[in-house]
């Protein structure tokens, strides 16, 4: 298996590029099979995620041309061949729920997805998927197939269009009712949706495909019936949780980074935040640089929401920051009941930052008196010490890199298909920047080992 072992202690210094977002790439993927015309993505990255979404869409018919260097894909569904997403990818990622909203209204057959995948931290339930296709005329059945669980979806009156009201703004639940509601008669009203930037890119795409939609200033979607496709090039927009963790790392580091592609309407609410602390950085016209300005304040108090909150992807990069801050500063966590789980391999390393139940915040949130660890306080300024780490999810993996950068002693850390899932080529931009890290093969854990030994012999 593969790890990184990384030697920190060094300053990174240079240029460096973020890539195209993996949260929106991948659902315009999806979105393109509601039509049979050709559609051209550029500033594509080539990474895990996208590799398993194109391989899912290839099984309902699409045909795919990837030009990895190049960062452009071409795709064209002419015809949906198959409605039936393999239960191997069970757990491979979150995308298939989506394959519901997009094929609704393209096929007359059962529509079978299975079980939601991705990184476990907390529930992310599809009851808001279901009841929002449910409003638009579809039926939605959890069965069993063969030991496997999977959902069954048919629309047998065909979609129609109506009001949805999401009880919370869910990205992915908004995004599939957006995709169903393309082909739903008459016109959809999405209420209390998320304005995410990559929902925003995804109905640019969507708009250039042919379909009339917009967002009013109270985050409803409204989206017309379409019935006329065109051809689409679409550039991907930046992610925006690349270019913030790159960020973070170069002032972290006490260094300088330029990211190339940063766009700052993106990252308001994150850019305030490190403002607050003495982060530095400076808007340039085709990115963001980032740099140390002298030591880090803490007294911050931060709380995760959805857009234009604090992005929860940015909560854990921004932890290790906060522990290179002087003072005591507070994280409040909304979004996921347990975004907190790497933060105990921090105080192996040497953070100081004790977790706590109650809401430490005044948003409201869902987890309230729930006895989940969602809040933190965390003090500065601390010295990490290396160590052998594996990687429970890909934001909290990206977390542990940027803590083994600041360690001065040697770092092995383990799980890279988590990182590899989410960022492209993640030791190649490091090196450039300066940084000691390298991807070596280890031998796998003894529990692998004794698992694949005891299938052998069965």
């Amino acid at each position: 298996m593969e790890a990184f072992k990384i030697k920190g202690g060094n300053p990174l210094e240079g240029h460096v590029r973020a890539t195209g977002a993996k949260n929106a790439i991948s659902k315009m993927l999806v979105a393109s099979l509601l039509s049979d015309k050709k559609c051209i993505f550029k500033n594509v990255p080539h990474i895990s995620e996208v590799e398993t979404t194109v391989r899912l869409c290839q099984e309902i018919g699409m045909e795919v041309q990837w030009d990895h260097d190049g960062g452009t894909i071409e795709v064209i569904t002419k015809e949906v061949k198959s409605s039936y997403v393999p239960l191997n990818f069970s757990g491979a990622n979150r995308i298939p729920i989506l394959m519901m909203g997009a094929l609704l209204g393209r096929t007359k057959e059962n529509i079978v997805v299975p079980t939601v995948g991705g990184c476990n931290i907390g529930k992310r339930p599809v009851d808001f998927h279901i009841k929002a296709l449910e409003a638009l005329g579809a039926v939605v059945e959890y069965r069993t197939i063969k030991k496997e669980r999977a959902y069954f979806a048919h629309a047998p009156e065909g979609l129609r269009g109506a009001i949805i009201e999401l009880p919370y703004p869910s990205v992915m639940a908004t995004e599939n009712a957006i995709l169903a509601a393309c082909r739903a008669k008459g016109r959809t009203a999405i209420r209390g949706a998320a304005i995410e930037p990559e929902i925003i890119d995804l109905i640019l795409f969507l708009q250039k495909l042919g379909v009339v939609i917009y967002v009013d200033v109270d985050r409803t979607i409204y989206v017309q019936e379409t019935k006329t496709f065109y051809e689409v090039e679409h550039t991907v927009i930046t992610d925006r949780i690349e270019a913030a963790c790159l960020g973070m790392m170069g002032i972290a580091t006490k260094g300088k980074v330029f990211v190339e592609g940063a766009q700052q309407p993106h990252m308001i609410t994150f850019l305030n935040k490190l403002r607050q602390i003495n982060g530095g950085f400076a808007v340039k016209d085709n990115g963001i640089e980032f740099f140390y300005q002298g030591p880090l304040k803490g007294g911050l108090h931060l709380e995760t929401d959805v857009h234009p909150g604090f992005l929860t992807d940015w909560q854990q990069p921004f932890v290790v920051l906060l522990t290179q801050a002087l003072g005591s500063s507070v994280v409040h966590e909304t979004v996921y009941e347990n975004r907190f789980g790497y933060v105990e391999t921090l105080k192996d390393m040497g953070a100081h930052v004790e977790l706590f139940t109650q809401c430490l915040g005044d948003r409201p949130c869902r987890f309230a008196s729930q006895n989940y660890q969602h809040s933190l306080i965390v003090k500065g300024p601390t010295t990490f010490k290396g160590s052998e780490i594996h990687i429970p999810d890909l934001r909290a993996g990206f977390a542990y890199v940027m803590a083994a950068l600041l360690a001065p002693d040697e770092s092995l850390i383990s799980g890279l298909p988590y990182i590899d899932r989410g960022y492209e080529k993640l030791e190649l931009k490091l090196q450039a920047l300066g940084a000691d890290i390298q991807r070596i093969q280890i031998p796998p854990p003894v529990e692998i080992l004794e698992s694949f030994q005891e299938a052998v012999v069965t």
